[in-house]
């Protein structure tokens, strides 16, 4: 997988999280997933098709949740409810969005990303490595999981 793919979700990250959330964070060290299982309960999913296919995984606790959304709308959320998802959806979409502005190639389409909480597996496509990369808060540390492959 090359990084050219991986390295515009990163940069989308560090956008989002230092200028539109102000939650800072550091990249930790990229490793090789070896499950289907998220390591925490939500997980706001990026799906690529086109020159480029497979997904992204935005994978984070639900403190770690709490924290983003309570930072995007500037008030205290102490819940996980449908509003709590639903501004993790946007919290990804904002994510792939700003990864589409850098992305290599005009063949690729970016989905419009689907949260899912609670204990879950992900339709990562067979046969791909599954790259995973940790990223702390000062609420602990949410993952960002990446399998792709460039279609020829």
């Amino acid at each position: 997988m090359d990084v050219k793919y991986i390295n515009p979700f990163l940069m989308a990250i560090k956008n989002i999280f230092e200028t539109m959330i102000d939650v800072p964070f550091q990249l930790g060290k990229p490793g090789i997933k070896k499950d289907r299982v998220p390591p925490h309960e939500i997980s706001g999913i990026i799906g690529l098709s086109g020159g480029v296919s497979g997904c992204v995984v935005i994978n984070l606790s639900r403190e770690i949740a709490l924290q983003l959304v309570s930072a995007l709308i500037g008030e205290e959320v102490t819940e996980l409810n449908d509003d709590c998802t639903d501004a993790i959806g946007e919290i990804s979409n904002m994510i792939a969005g700003n990864a589409k502005t850098d992305f290599p190639g005009e063949t690729t389409n970016i989905s419009v990303p689907s949260v899912v909480v609670g204990k879950h597996e992900v339709s990562y496509p067979s046969g791909l490595p599954i790259i995973t990369i940790p990223c702390k808060t000062d609420q602990g540390e949410l993952v960002v999981e990446v399998a792709l492959k460039e279609n020829k």
